[in-house]
C-alpha cells in the first residue's frame, strides 16, 4: 500500500489520463525499418490481415485499461493520408500539467504526416482549461528530430528527462526542449547487442514513481551507463535491471499509470511480462498493480508496444 506521500509523488510523475489513436491503416512501415530494429516482417500476413487483428489488439487493450479506472480518450485514425505508425501518438505529442502542449519533428515522411492539430484542441475542451502548443518543429535544423516521450523519458518530479541518441533522437534539439522546460538532460549512447544505436529511449528505459526498468547493459560507455544508474539510485528510484533479451521483449516500455482511486498500474505487454524473471516482477508488484496486455502483432509489424502507443495527458 502506498502512503500518502508516495501517491503524491506518483501523481507527479504519472497520469490517470492517456491518449490512443485507434488505427485504420496499420501495418509494417518501410520508412522506419531502417532505424527501428524491433520491427519485423516476414510476409506470412496481409496489409488487411495485419490492420484487423492489430484492431483487435487495440481495442481490447482499451477496455483492459478502462475497466481499471483509466481515463482513456481514443481519436480514430484517417484513412488517408497513410500513416502506419499512427497508433504510436507519444512520438509527435506530448502534454504537460504547466499547459504546454508540445508537437515534435519525426524523421520518417508518413510519420510526420500525423500530426493533427485539432487533437490538442479536444484534448483541452474535455479538459476545460487553455494549452500552449509549442511546435518544436518550427525550432528543428533540417535532418534533426526529436520523437517525444519515444525519445526522451521523463522524471518530471526530479525535473530530469533522459535520452538515449539517435537517428531520431538529436542532441542539439533535445538540449533546446531541456532549456524550455527548464530540465536537467541526460544523455547517453545505447545500443543494441549488434552494436546499432537503439531507436528510441522508451524502449531500453521505463521510470515509474519510485522505480527504473533499465538495460544498463546496452549503453557501452562505462562513464555513460554510471552517469544513468547513479542519477536514478540518488532520485530514490529502485533499478530493475533487464538483459538486452528482456529489451528484445519490449521489457523496457512499460508505462506507470494511476486510476481514479489513486492506485498505481504498471502497464506492460504479455510479450514483456513473459520475459521478466519472477524476482523482477516481486520488484515491481511492490510498487504497482502490473496490467498485462497482449500485443503481439503491434509489436511485431510496428516495432513498438504498450508505452509507444499511450500519450500522457497531465
Amino acid at each position: 500500500m502506498h502512503t500518502q506521500e508516495q501517491k503524491e509523488l506518483q501523481h507527479i510523475q504519472n497520469t490517470s489520463h492517456i491518449l490512443m489513436i485507434r488505427p485504420v491503416r496499420f501495418g509494417f512501415n518501410e520508412q522506419t525499418a531502417t532505424s527501428n530494429a524491433f520491427q519485423q516482417n516476414d510476409g506470412s500476413l496481409s496489409s488487411a490481415e495485419i490492420q484487423a487483428l492489430a484492431l483487435t489488439e487495440f481495442d481490447s487493450m482499451v477496455a483492459m485499461i478502462r475497466e481499471k479506472g483509466i481515463s482513456v480518450t481514443v481519436i480514430e485514425d484517417t484513412p488517408s493520408p497513410h500513416t502506419p505508425d499512427s497508433i504510436f501518438p507519444n512520438n509527435w505529442i506530448s502534454f504537460h500539467s504547466n499547459g504546454k502542449v508540445i508537437l515534435y519533428p519525426m524523421e520518417s515522411p508518413n510519420r510526420q504526416a500525423e500530426v493533427r492539430l485539432d487533437i490538442p484542441a479536444k484534448i483541452m475542451v474535455e479538459k476545460e482549461r487553455d494549452a500552449q502548443v509549442i511546435d518544436l518543429r518550427q525550432l528543428a535544423a533540417p535532418g534533426e528530430y526529436l520523437e517525444g516521450t519515444g525519445s526522451m523519458v521523463m522524471d518530471r518530479e526530479n525535473q530530469l528527462v533522459y535520452a538515449c541518441l539517435s537517428p531520431r533522437t538529436h542532441k542539439s534539439l533535445f538540449d533546446k526542449f531541456c532549456d524550455m522546460l527548464d530540465l536537467k538532460g541526460i544523455a547517453f549512447e545505447a545500443v543494441d547487442e549488434q552494436g546499432i544505436a537503439i531507436y528510441h529511449t522508451n524502449v531500453m528505459m521505463a521510470l515509474g514513481a519510485r522505480f527504473a526498468v533499465v538495460c544498463l547493459d546496452s549503453i557501452p560507455k562505462p562513464a555513460e551507463r554510471q552517469l544513468v544508474e547513479t542519477s536514478l539510485r540518488s532520485t530514490g528510484h529502485e533499478i530493475v535491471e533487464i538483459s538486452h533479451e528482456q529489451m528484445n521483449a519490449f521489457a523496457g516500455n512499460m508505462l506507470e499509470v494511476y486510476n481514479a482511486h489513486g492506485q498505481a498500474i504498471l502497464i506492460m505487454s504479455q510479450r514483456a511480462h513473459d520475459s521478466l524473471r519472477p524476482s523482477q516482477i516481486d520488484t515491481l508488484i511492490q510498487y504497482a498493480e502490473l496490467l498485462i496486455i497482449p500485443l503481439d502483432v503491434v509489436e511485431t509489424y510496428g516495432g513498438g508496444s504498450v508505452r509507444c502507443m499511450m500519450a500522457e495527458v497531465f
